[in-house]
């Protein structure tokens, strides 16, 4: 019996991705060593600090790098095939139609002056060839999928003259209509409050199902990644430190970085007056500053020896499907963590002694 190898072909794979900025001082390496997979109808997030290549990543997929980034090692397979070195013309062929990416400020992917129906119209009628009356009664019916309030006016107004949470609905509904096997998004909520927040990642898991999309979600949210994920990576400066799905990395982080960020999660049912978030001491190095043929969160791990100083470690696998870029994931224990002497908390609003009162 013969074998549907498209099932097994994921919709994206990043192997060993490296890309790098031509600066005057020479090229500078923004992220090293990147690799993941997603499936069809899987959504895979990467997390991590503001800074860490979460973005660098996405845009090096849609070739979105601006004039002076460029990939210099690695491979990324869409559907199979390698999209590193194809011509704009074949990656704008693939962007918008097969490929779609939602940014996080929506008004970055609409165009002030034109009509928002024309807008989305025009995703069918380029890439599609459509007519334009079949064009504009298809984005009517994506528009009522996303849940938009009175979808007909919405398609005669301008962008700012709907609200941002409508704004996301409208570019979230355009990046749907050509039915993508893979869609990039990029922290979409985080302009937004929390009630409409709620409401777009509800709209994520519905369309997710709905149309069996590969999702890509970056955020640097980790209560967001455990809502609308099934796998997560962990990047730090740069490299993923840790990868697997997303309940082992959050009930069984393994990574001293990735513990770090559990730790600074608010805790439901905890007071202020039970629990501290500690913070991870100092900061994510400048591309420019990473150290090299060294563990690259030495710096701030509370478990660094001479080896991490001197040796890079390696993205390993701790366990199946569960890998981390650690000489002693093992041997580390999470529960037993206790704060650094020197480790400065921030001030609570706690009960004082002066007032006997919260202030």
């Amino acid at each position: 019996m013969a074998t549907d190898h498209r099932i097994k072909t994921p919709v994206l794979q990043v192997d060993d991705l490296a890309i790098s900025y031509e600066t005057r001082t020479g090229d500078v390496p923004a992220v090293r060593d990147v690799s993941f997979e997603i499936q069809r109808g899987e959504a895979h997030s990467i997390v991590g600090e503001s800074g860490c290549g979460k973005s660098t990543v996405a845009f090096g997929i849609v070739n979105f790098l601006g004039r002076n980034g460029k990939i210099v090692n690695g491979h990324i397979l869409f559907q199979g095939q390698d999209l590193v070195g194809r011509s704009q013309e074949e990656l704008r062929q693939i962007r918008g139609d097969q490929i779609a990416m939602v940014y996080q400020d929506p008004m970055q992917a609409l165009n002030p002056s034109m009509r928002l129906g024309d807008q989305m119209s025009e995703v069918l009628t380029v890439h599609r060839d459509m007519p334009q009356a079949e064009a504009e009664e298809k984005c009517v019916a994506m528009l009522e999928r996303v849940h938009m309030p009175d979808p007909e006016s919405v398609m005669r107004r301008y962008p700012h003259q709907i609200s941002g949470g409508q704004q996301q609905r409208v570019v979230i509904a355009m990046a749907l209509l050509n039915g993508p096997a893979l869609l990039i998004m990029d922290e979409p909520t985080t302009a937004l409050d929390v009630t409409v927040e709620a409401a777009v990642l509800d709209l994520i898991a519905d369309l997710q199902r709905d149309f069996d999309t590969a999702i890509m979600y970056i955020s640097h949210n980790l209560g967001v990644v455990a809502r609308v994920s099934t796998k997560v990576a962990v990047m730090y400066a740069g490299e993923i430190v840790e990868r697997a799905s997303v309940r082992d990395v959050y009930l069984n982080p393994y990574h001293p970085y990735t513990q770090g960020l559990m730790r600074c999660v608010p805790r439901l049912g905890m007071d202020k007056s039970s629990s501290l978030l500690y913070p991870i001491r100092g900061r994510v190095p400048a591309p420019k500053d990473r150290p090299k043929g060294a563990c690259i969160f030495a710096p701030r791990c509370d478990y660094a020896t001479d080896r991490c100083r001197n040796e890079q470690p390696l993205l390993r696998d701790i366990k199946p499907q569960h890998n981390a870029r650690c000489f002693y994931s093992e041997e580390i224990d999470a529960e037993a963590w206790q704060p650094p002497e020197g480790l400065v908390v921030p001030e609570l609003a706690l009960v004082t002694e002066e007032n006997g009162k919260e202030p």
